[in-house]
């Protein structure tokens, strides 16, 4: 079982984008001083006083540089955002330095204003992250390759470097919604799922679906799944339920709001399912936040739950998400991982 830190390097509302950078850097040390397996950066755009993280491969590479032993983990890199190309040798060149600790999610993002952002139209989201992730696998496996796809043609083209880890870094598939749940089973990546608009309840309904399509598809196993959630432990439940509950609640109000953006065409199913999330996390009260979509509380409460949602999910990654909405401060998020770290863990190993 691998356990890690989430983060997004957090820059609430009147916080200098400096102290937000050397807080979460020191936040990244602290993980690996503290023996956490991992840390897994987001790459998070146009979201002011939110997130400073909209580069996470020169993060990771600021990262390697201060640590030793710590993966790096990319949840996720948004791949119809990035140039295949460019992609491919940068998650090279981070995995050469850091000496093959980089472990590469990928996914879509399920915010419109990110594409708006870019100029890519939301609907060929699907198209385009398939035909990158293809490219990337041929990028850093054959010598030089070429491609006449969609979006992307290229011609006898070599990329350097390739990649330190053979054949590539792992790859995580994140997985949100119904119809991608299976294909990434299918495919045979590990999956990656979040709770943030989707409660754990979802998550249980729909991860029987990609391990059955991973098992229909040949592959060995049951299929690893990786789990990110909202985390907050303190010494009493109540006080760890009343450090984070504001700034979890700004969280949800916020990203309720994002929801409702739309892109170019982005109708029917999609803006609909999207809409439909949008209201229930802008009506979410804190008491049904604390049961399906995070889990706070003592050190023994806390391992309770994850020993529980480790049996019933299959889990074989979980991260820790400790400043929820961006607000709690940097002392308080490092009093949580340092119990997390030496009275959660050690009760799930």
């Amino acid at each position: 079982m691998e356990f890690g830190l989430f983060t997004e390097f957090e820059s609430p509302a009147g916080m200098d984008q400096a102290v937000a950078f050397d807080e979460s850097l020191a936040q990244m040390k602290a993980a690996e001083e503290l023996g956490l397996d991992a840390v897994w950066l987001a790459e998070i755009h146009f979201q002011k006083d939110r997130s400073v993280l909209s580069s996470p491969l020169v993060i990771g590479s600021a990262i390697a540089a201060r640590t030793t032993r710590l993966k790096i983990g990319i949840a996720v890199q948004v791949l119809p955002l990035s140039h295949p190309l460019h992609l491919a040798e940068d998650v090279a060149t981070l995995d050469h330095l850091s000496k093959g600790r980089v472990d590469f999610g990928v996914g879509r993002s399920g915010l419109p204003g990110h594409y708006q952002g870019f100029n890519i139209s939301y609907d060929e989201s699907r198209e385009r992250f398939l035909e990158t992730l293809e490219i990337l696998i041929k990028a850093w496996t054959q010598e030089r390759f070429s491609h006449d796809g969609r979006f992307y043609q290229y011609r006898d083209v070599c990329i350097m470097p390739k990649p330190f880890q053979t054949p590539h870094p792992p790859i995580r598939v994140a997985a949100t919604t119904d119809e991608t749940y299976p294909m990434v089973g299918r495919m045979g990546f590990p999956a990656f799922v979040a709770v943030r608009t989707s409660a754990l309840d979802g998550i249980r309904r729909r991860l029987p679906t990609y391990q059955e399509a991973w098992r229909a598809a040949g592959h060995p196993g049951r299929g690893p799944v990786g789990l990110s959630l909202p985390m907050y432990v303190a010494e009493t439940s109540k006080k760890a339920r009343e450090e984070a509950e504001a700034s979890t609640m700004h969280f949800f109000r916020s990203i309720s709001k994002a929801l409702q953006l739309r892109g170019d065409g982005a109708t029917g199913i999609t803006a609909a399912a999207r809409e439909e999330r949008s209201q229930k996390l802008r009506e979410i009260s804190y008491e049904e936040v604390l049961d399906q979509y995070a889990v706070y509380g003592s050190p023994e409460e806390v391992a309770d739950r994850l020993a529980a949602l480790r049996e019933e999910l299959g889990l074989t990654t979980i991260s820790a998400w400790m400043n929820t909405g961006s607000q709690i401060p940097h002392e308080r998020v490092l009093t949580s991982m340092r119990l997390f770290a030496e009275r959660v863990i050690p009760r799930l190993t």
